[in-house]
């Protein structure tokens, strides 16, 4: 799987986990409404997140992985942010308060910093 593949895999487990967790996150009642709750939170995730990509695209030290995800953290809270506007209008997604807004974000990317960090290192080519 590469970075990409990664990546999205991070955000769909990060939205997951973040909605499942959070009692200031509601996907909906029904199983049809959560599943489109989820959808719809991880397409706005996925394509912002492709759009400005903050992240490290291989193994990277401590501090370049906090830097990192700092950095990321502060845009995944942007988007959560977007998603507590933009969730009502186009699915039973309800994300309610700025701590739990800041809580998804920090969920979201330590899933997707976890995930790049614990796949297998891209092959170098030894000279």
């Amino acid at each position: 799987m590469g970075d990409q593949g990664r990546r999205k895999l991070g955000i769909i487990a990060g939205v997951g986990l973040a909605g499942g967790l959070l009692p200031g996150i509601t996907l909906g009642t029904e199983t049809v409404d959560v599943a489109l709750s989820v959808l719809a939170a991880t397409l706005v995730m996925v394509v912002l997140t492709q759009v400005v990509h903050i992240g490290p695209s291989a193994r990277v030290p401590l501090p370049a992985l906090a830097a990192f995800g700092l950095a990321g953290f502060v845009q995944d809270a942007l988007i959560w942010w977007l998603l507590s506007w933009l969730g009502p209008k186009v699915s039973e997604l309800r994300v309610e308060g700025l701590t739990t807004i800041l809580l998804a974000a920090l969920i979201t990317r330590s899933t997707l910093l976890l995930l790049s960090q614990l796949s297998p290192a891209a092959e170098t080519a030894e000279s």
